[in-house]
C-alpha cells in the first residue's frame, strides 16, 4: 500500500490505525452484522458510539456536567449564523475578533442577525500576519459575547495565548482543536468543523456552558436552536453517524498519544521542524506571520518567485507529498499538519524544502 503524505488543508489525513480498524468494522459493526452506515441511530449500538465521543471531548478537554457536547451537521460555517441567532438579544452587541478570511466571514455572518462591534482587525492590506495584541482589543462594556477564531488556515496565524474579556468567549476552533492543551474552562462556546484534527467532514462539535444554554433566545430555527438540540441529544433528527463514528475513534487515538499534552509536544515538533528550514533559508523561504503568531497547524510560505512556488509543489508532489498549494486567494506554499500528519511525513519535507532550495536557491 502506497500511503501520501497528506498535507492538505482538510479534509486532512486521518491517523492509520484509525481507518485500519474502521476498515475492519466495515461489513460487521459490533456484531451487528451490518455496517455502521446502515444502522439505526436510535439503537443501542449506535448509542453507545454516540455517548462515547461526548465522554472522551469532556474527559479530553477538562470538562465536567457543567458543560455540553453537541454533534451537528452542516460544517463550522452554519454555527457563524447559529451563535448570534441564539446569543445575541435586541439591544445587544457581539464583539468579534477578525484575524483572517474565516474571522472575517464569522463577523460579516453574524451583521444579520443583531449589532457587531469589530473589536479589532488586524487587516495590512488585505493580508493577515498576525493575532491582536491585549491592548488593541477595544472590547464592549455588557457585550453579549467575544467571538474568536483560534487559528486561521489561510494566512497561518494562531493564537498563542487568548484574550480574557470579561464577557462569554466564544471560539471557532475547527482548525487546532485538540492539537495543544488549552484552558477549555476559559471558553463559553467552542465549535469547530471536524475535518481538520477531529475526525471526516461532515459532523461539527459544539462545547457549550450550561448557563449559556439557560440565555439563548427562543424561537429560533429548530436546528440551529441549541437548547432543542441539547435536550435532545443532538439527536432531534438522524445525526451525522458515520463521521461520528469515526471521530471517537480519533479521540481515542488522542487520548492514547498522550492526550493535548502529547499532541502539543507532536504539534511543537512538527512545526519547528518546518520554520527551522523556513529561518535558515530566510532569503528563499519566507513565512509572512509574525514569529509570535505562526500557526502550528498551518505553515504558510513563500518562495521568491511563482514560478519557483509552482515547480515546487510540482516536485513535491512526484515525491508523494500532495496537498501544498497555498490557498487560491493567497498563493504561496501551505504545509497543513494537523493532528493526523505523522511526523516522519513533516521530516520528508523538511528534507525536500533543504534539497530544494540547494538546488534552485
Amino acid at each position: 500500500m502506497k500511503r501520501a503524505f497528506n498535507f492538505g488543508p482538510g479534509p486532512s489525513a486521518l491517523p492509520l490505525s484509525v481507518l485500519q480498524e474502521t476498515a475492519a468494522e466495515w461489513l460487521d459493526f459490533a456484531g451487528t452484522g451490518m455496517s455502521v452506515l446502515e444502522v439505526s441511530h436510535r439503537g443501542a449500538e449506535y448509542e453507545a458510539v454516540h455517548k462515547d465521543a461526548q465522554a472522551r471531548f469532556k474527559r479530553l478537554l477538562g470538562l465536567g456536567d457543567d458543560y455540553t457536547v453537541l454533534m451537528v451537521g452542516g460544517g463550522a460555517s452554519t454555527q457563524f449564523a447559529a451563535v448570534p441567532l441564539n446569543l445575541l438579544r435586541p439591544g445587544q452587541t457581539a464583539d468579534y475578533l477578525v484575524t483572517g478570511y474565516w474571522a472575517k466571514k464569522a463577523y460579516k455572518e453574524a451583521q444579520l442577525f443583531g449589532t457587531v462591534n469589530l473589536a479589532a482587525d488586524t487587516a495590512v492590506e488585505g493580508a493577515y500576519c498576525r493575532v491582536p495584541r491585549a491592548e488593541e482589543c477595544l472590547f464592549t462594556p455588557g457585550a453579549a459575547y467575544v467571538h474568536l477564531t483560534s487559528n486561521n488556515t489561510i494566512f497561518g496565524s494562531q493564537y498563542p495565548s487568548f484574550p480574557k474579556p470579561a464577557a462569554p468567549l466564544v471560539a471557532d476552533m475547527s482548525s487546532d482543536l485538540l492539537s495543544r492543551p488549552i484552558d477549555a474552562r476559559a471558553f463559553a462556546l467552542i465549535y469547530a468543523g471536524a475535518q481538520k484534527n477531529l475526525g471526516p467532514a461532515g459532523v461539527t462539535v459544539v462545547i457549550i456552558r450550561n448557563d449559556l444554554l439557560e440565555r439563548c433566545r427562543d424561537g429560533m430555527p429548530t436546528m440551529l436552536h441549541y437548547p432543542t438540540l441539547a435536550k435532545a441529544d443532538s439527536l432531534h433528527n438522524t445525526p451525522p453517524c458515520f463521521a461520528i463514528y469515526l471521530m471517537g475513534k480519533v479521540l481515542k487515538w488522542v487520548e492514547e498519544q498522550g492526550g493535548l499534552e502529547g499532541m502539543g509536544r507532536r504539534s511543537k515538533q512538527k512545526a519547528e521542524a518546518l520554520y527551522g528550514a523556513i529561518d535558515r533559508h530566510a532569503g528563499f523561504y519566507r513565512a509572512p506571520v509574525d514569529k509570535d503568531s505562526r500557526s502550528a497547524m498551518n505553515v504558510v510560505f513563500r518562495l521568491p518567485s511563482e514560478e519557483l512556488e509552482k515547480r515546487f509543489i510540482s516536485e513535491a508532489k512526484a515525491q508523494g507529498m500532495v496537498g501544498l498549494k497555498g490557498h487560491r486567494s493567497v498563493g504561496g506554499v501551505r504545509a497543513s499538519i494537523y493532528n493526523g500528519v505523522e511526523p516522519a511525513w513533516v521530516e520528508a519535507l523538511a528534507s525536500f524544502m533543504e534539497q530544494f532550495v540547494r538546488q534552485h536557491g
